[in-house]
């Protein structure tokens, strides 16, 4: 009986869970609230006092360094009547944070050090005012934030990846360039395109002149995490239209490391893409249930960034013509889920870490 129970047919998702409005802000306070998300690099700011926004849900997030060199995040919510202290997406502060309406000023580690006109006011003390802090930690070069301050450790989340790619050396890479593309289509139709290949002989013609569709091994399905590796053709060195590239083979990769392309989805918002001579990440941000912001960095060696004919066009033309066929037919199945005659559809035997993926994305909803 249990053999027939897990042989029996699965089929995708009601089309409620990319659709309905409801939905979609309790998956975000779900997903995006109460883990770890990757929200940048820390070479975004490498300077003492820079600093990027990240937004999410209706939330907007500073994240800056001290002068003393710590990363910190604040929500971006002055403590005297509640205006937003930034409205750039980036930039750099001048030693202090200050609030453009009544200029409160705060630390860049979120103290409060300027209140006008508060001196007299009988209870006031500047320190129960300090910003509303959000816990941050990095891992290999990337930002992460647990806005619910309740997500645990990041060392736990991330488990065994935290010495899976210790040989590309992620923290020492620079970004060669950044996309940012609006996907009309739910932030879960682009995880699960992009955790599978049986579509890649049909959408992708470029990328299956360089790896087997059917080539490579998944791991078992995580909680926090999934992935697995792709081979790369015999005479390709790397994943550019020619399947060749100037750039030097990261120094300290095996053997087999050299032979593989390695796709991993962080839960829930980090997609990472590690090749022979660079790393390609994605970021998701869902806007609504059927908008998806999604940033594609391109990261390089050091050493690439020396040279006088440094040219990252290859790997980066490629990928971009990739992820606009990918986010073309995610904004189809979109399209398609949102019809009145659509109902779920089963599952062949090689989508079952699709329906996997399903059952964490929905809590078994």
């Amino acid at each position: 009986m249990e053999n027939r129970i897990e042989n029996r047919m699965k089929e995708t998702l009601p089309a409620k869970f990319y659709t309905d409005p409801k939905y979609f802000t309790e998956e975000l306070e779900q997903f995006y609230f109460k883990r770890w998300i990757c929200v940048g690099r820390t070479e975004q700011i490498g300077k003492p006092g820079s600093y990027f926004l990240a937004e999410i849900g209706g939330e907007s997030i500073i994240v800056t360094r001290s002068l003393e060199g710590k990363i910190h995040a604040f929500f971006n919510v002055c403590r005297h009547r509640g205006t937003r202290l930034c409205d750039k997406e980036s930039g750099s502060f001048n030693g202090r944070i200050a609030c453009p309406y009544h200029s409160w000023t705060y630390g860049l580690d979120g103290r409060l050090v300027g209140a006008p006109h508060m001196a007299d006011v009988v209870g006031f003390s500047m320190d129960n005012y300090s910003l509303h802090a959000v816990n941050c930690d990095t891992w290999d070069g990337h930002i992460f934030l647990d806005i619910s301050k309740a997500a645990g450790k990041l060392q736990d989340q991330l488990g065994p990846l935290q010495e899976k790619f210790r040989a590309w050396r992620s923290e020492d890479l620079l970004i060669g360039k950044r996309i940012a593309y609006t996907v009309k289509a739910n932030w879960k139709l682009i995880i699960q395109n992009y955790s599978e290949c049986l579509h890649c002989p049909v959408i992708h013609p470029g990328l299956k002149k360089l790896t087997h569709y059917l080539s490579g091994d998944n791991e078992p399905l995580s909680p926090h995490y999934l992935g697995g590796s792709m081979d790369l053709n015999e005479g390709v060195v790397t994943m550019t239209a020619t399947g060749k590239t100037d750039r030097q083979i990261f120094p300290h990769l095996s053997a087999e490391q050299r032979r593989h392309v390695y796709y991993y989805w962080v839960l829930p918002n980090l997609l990472l893409s590690f090749h022979p001579d660079y790393v390609m990440t994605h970021t998701l941000w869902p806007r609504s249930a059927d908008v998806t912001e999604v940033i594609c960095e391109w990261h390089f060696h050091p050493d690439e960034f020396k040279r006088a004919d440094f040219n990252c066009e290859d790997a980066v033309d490629f990928w971009d013509a990739v992820n606009k066929e990918d986010w073309h037919v995610s904004e189809l199945s979109q399209l398609g889920i949102q019809s009145r005659v659509y109902s779920p559809g089963p599952y062949s035997h090689r989508e079952t870490l699709l329906h996997g993926l399903d059952s964490i994305l929905t809590g078994g909803r």
